[in-house]
């Protein structure tokens, strides 16, 4: 992919400040973090979203996410962790490039994230969930 920017830090044509790194993988931290120690983990194999990756990439990527957020932990001890993955531009998908965000957060750190709880229609939940569960089995 030419104009992928996730590819160009995989490729070393963009710097990057590289935490980690395997086979099949790549940690970078991130240029707009929400928060100090924000990080992103890139699968080496271009794939734009959750949806085209590989089932193997997406494992190594989990895993190189526990990985870099134990080390997270250790080094800057927050008092929790999100591990945050979106999908086109409707969820908020900057970069056409599979990757998750590992976003160390404190206690009143003032970010958000969090949404009010409202009672779905049960209707509703029960026949998108038969969907689903429909278009799982295919």
């Amino acid at each position: 992919m030419n104009d992928c920017v996730f590819c160009k830090i995989r490729d070393g044509q963009i710097p990057s400040m590289k935490i980690y790194e395997d086979d099949a993988t790549l940690c970078i931290m991130d240029i707009n973090p929400l928060n100090a120690g924000h990080c992103l983990v890139i699968t080496k194999t271009h794939a734009a979203t959750l949806f085209d990756t590989d089932v193997a990439d997406l494992q190594a990527a989990v895993t190189t996410a526990r990985r870099v957020a134990k080390a997270i932990r250790s080094a800057l001890n927050p008092d929790g962790l999100n591990m945050l993955q979106a999908n086109g531009p409707a969820a908020f998908q900057s970069v056409p490039h599979f990757h998750l965000h590992l976003i160390p957060r404190w206690n009143n750190d003032g970010k958000g994230f969090d949404w009010q709880l409202v009672p779905g229609d049960r209707a509703d939940i029960m026949a998108n969930g038969e969907k689903i569960r429909a278009a799982v089995a295919d």
